[in-house]
């Protein structure tokens, strides 16, 4: 079966932009170039121009014409991430992209809720349980590039400056909040999947519908082996974290 021409074009234009034809801010030929360049007529050209703006190759501004998307920087999350650093002003999250503290922005909002059927079984605990949800939105030099929802228990909180959303962004991070509660946290487990971005997730990202996200659920342990955080889910764009992992081998 033949392949739709907007698929067609749009396949074209994809390659071109990764060989850097059209690099970062380059203009893409206005519809009627595009047109009369692949010999179409204008149906075909506009559907493949939606496809690459959902990839969020693309983007269409009032008297600029459609121009490439700069590409965002690739990310790597090592698995050390959590170590603590003695001394500074940091969390999991600013080391993994690589800024500092002033140029560090979090979206918050704090609300009390009870554990259903899977953040219980998360918490390891009964459903019901109260929980404080905590949802963030995360930016980088004024680009969101993470969201989540972390989940503490009510009962180790209340009363606390854990409780209070003006204490966010914590220098530390989740563990260093724990430690001024006296839990020690001594393990972290993460679970990754990897799916296309919700509305809700396009929109906050600021990626289009075709760009992949990575979800992944965190759950900070207690020396007790007590769970005392889930974040569920954590949310970044797909196509540019990598993902570190290092095992130590015995023999």
């Amino acid at each position: 079966m033949a392949q739709p021409e907007y698929l067609r074009i749009a396949a074209d234009l994809r390659r071109r932009i990764a060989t850097g034809e059209y690099g970062p801010g380059d203009r893409i030929p206005t519809i009627p170039e595009l047109r009369a360049e692949y010999g179409v007529s204008e149906a075909p050209v506009r559907n493949a121009l939606r496809v690459l703006a959902s990839e969020g190759l693309i983007e269409s501004r009032a008297r600029a014409g459609t121009r490439v998307r700069p590409r965002p920087p690739i990310h790597r999350m090592p698995a050390d991430r959590y170590r603590t650093v003695p001394g500074a002003k940091s969390t999991p999250y600013t080391r993994d992209q690589g800024i500092g503290w002033s140029e560090y922005r979090l979206d918050k909002k704090f609300e009390r809720v009870q554990a259903d059927a899977e953040m219980a079984a998360l918490f390891e605990c009964e459903v019901g349980v109260d929980l404080l949800a905590r949802h963030f939105v995360f930016h980088d030099n004024g680009e969101p590039t993470q969201m989540s929802t972390s989940y503490v228990r009510w009962s180790d909180v209340a009363g606390t400056p854990v409780a209070d959303p003006i204490n966010e962004p914590w220098p530390g991070g989740t563990r260093a909040q724990m430690a001024s509660l006296g839990i020690r946290v001594t393990a972290i487990t993460e679970s990754f999947t990897a799916a296309m971005p919700t509305e809700q997730e396009a929109a906050t990202l600021r990626i289009g519908s075709g760009v992949p996200v990575l979800r992944y659920t965190r759950r900070h342990i207690a020396d007790t082996g007590r769970v005392v955080e889930v974040a569920h889910p954590i949310v970044r764009r797909g196509d540019t974290t990598i993902v570190d992992f290092r095992i130590e081998l015995d023999d």
